[in-house]
């Protein structure tokens, strides 16, 4: 590929890559993911992740040994770049990561080229990329078939990655669930969306980013909230060396026991299986505990969802009492063993404090968290010294919000990755407003 060689020769900041990995170096790895990639689109078909034998770390070295965030695998997809708008090329990386435990992991992201970074060349540095965003596509499911990697081969749900692509911006959407799925499990999504913006930086410099300079954002709605809400708190302890320009977050949920209590019987009720499902994959003795306590009349339509994406769960347990699932009810979630999982990896606020730029929006009236909770956590982060503005949209829904504070959100991170930041908002202290923003239709959750 043309485009590689250029680009390898014409930038020399390129994050060093470690001999951990001993027998291919990044540039042979992507050698043959675009040799591989030569298949005609036409005759590839993507295998789910449960079914495609890519998505399982190598065989050949022990890759427990490396470093957190080393790139371990590279494939170039043939697909991703026609579904998602605006994208000149599509990788996909496999890379070593921590679970909730500490324990080594592995994850995925797919990194995302935009289609003007072919006019980068040694003669138009100005005209290369200088900016990466990591964006959290909340995809809520314990089932890993649902994953990103494998289902934006059937298009984009939200034009986001499209429209931040079409600014210029290198764009990375990770599997931040991990290989089990962890659908709610803090820790686990914080380090994979760390790691994973780690990964990228190794190969990046690649394919033209200014590496040198290129600044970091994150951002993240709902369940994507959750991944780049941890690790913003995490970085300080997991990645202390990053440098992150801004974290954007919005649709937060602080609180798993509190988004259980508030989706019970009502619409959203099949995130509750999912969620419960998910967390638990990183805690065994909760995971036992939770099956061993469903009504045996019940326990498999409850297991359903490990087949099920979050639309599908919804439907399927729309307006239903989740609790009723459950020989003691209420109770059997709030055992001993299920408050140690909770502690771990369901409350946000305790594990670091961000150090970037953080925005946060969120409607008052969100039917999927309470709202005092996400008040309850800016005031954890703005009493130690946190850089926060929080929008409290008088108006809208959960679902609404999304829509309602995109374009605030792509505004803010326009100003951290391009460096206006300080031009445009206050760089000390928090700024919390109530604001009025109704662009949304309304769109229920089917």
């Amino acid at each position: 590929m043309a485009l590689f060689a250029l680009l390898l020769l014409l930038w020399g900041n390129l994050l060093p890559f470690s001999a951990a990995v001993p027998l291919q170096t990044l540039q042979q790895l992507i050698h043959q993911a675009d040799a591989d990639a030569a298949t005609p689109p036409s005759s590839y078909t993507p295998l789910p992740p449960s079914l495609d034998p890519w998505y399982r770390p190598p065989l050949t070295y022990d890759w427990t040994q490396t470093s957190p965030g080393r790139v371990l695998k590279i494939r170039q997809s043939p697909l991703l770049n026609l579904t998602v708008g605006n994208a000149l090329l599509a990788y996909q990386l496999l890379y070593r990561s921590t679970d909730s435990a500490y324990n080594p992991a592995w994850d995925v992201t797919t990194l995302f080229i935009p289609r003007w970074q072919a006019r980068c060349s040694a003669s138009t540095p100005n005209l290369c990329a200088h900016a990466l965003l990591s964006y959290q596509l909340p995809y809520d499911t314990c089932n890993v078939d649902a994953s990103p990697s494998f289902g934006l081969h059937f298009g984009e749900p939200y034009g986001e990655i499209a429209d931040a692509l079409g600014l210029g911006w290198f764009v990375a959407v990770p599997d931040y669930e991990g290989p089990l799925a962890s659908y709610a499990a803090g820790v686990q999504a914080g380090h994979a969306t760390l790691d994973g913006v780690r990964a990228v930086m190794q190969v990046a410099g690649l394919f033209g980013l200014r590496v040198g300079v290129a600044k970091v954002g994150l951002w993240g709605y709902s369940g994507g909230a959750l991944a780049a809400e941890w690790a913003a708190e995490l970085a300080v302890q997991y990645a202390p060396k990053m440098r992150i320009a801004g974290v954007a977050l919005g649709g937060l949920t602080p609180n798993v026991t509190g988004v259980t209590e508030f989706l019970n019987g009502r619409e959203g009720a099949g995130l509750i299986p999912q969620g419960l499902l998910g967390i638990a994959t990183q805690h065994p003795d909760a995971y036992r505990w939770i099956v061993s306590r469903l009504r045996p009349a019940l326990r498999e339509v409850f297991l359903s969802v490990r087949r099920m994406t979050a639309a599908q769960a919804i439907a399927a347990f729309r307006y239903q009492d989740i609790y009723g699932y459950f020989v003691g009810g209420y109770a059997d979630l709030h055992t001993r063993v299920m408050q140690m999982m909770y502690n771990v990896d369901g409350f946000m606020g305790y594990h670091g404090v961000p150090r970037m730029p953080v925005f946060i929006y969120n409607a008052i009236n969100d039917e999927l968290s309470d709202i005092r909770d996400v008040d309850e956590l800016v005031d954890r982060f703005c009493g130690v010294g946190a850089n926060i503005l929080y929008h409290r949209n008088t108006v809208g829904t959960h679902t609404q919000e999304l829509i309602n504070g995109r374009q605030r959100a792509f505004a803010w991170l326009r100003s951290v990755l391009d460096g206006s930041y300080d031009q445009l908002y206050s760089s000390m202290g928090c700024t919390i407003q109530n604001v009025t923003y109704n662009l949304a239709p309304w769109v229920g959750w089917g």
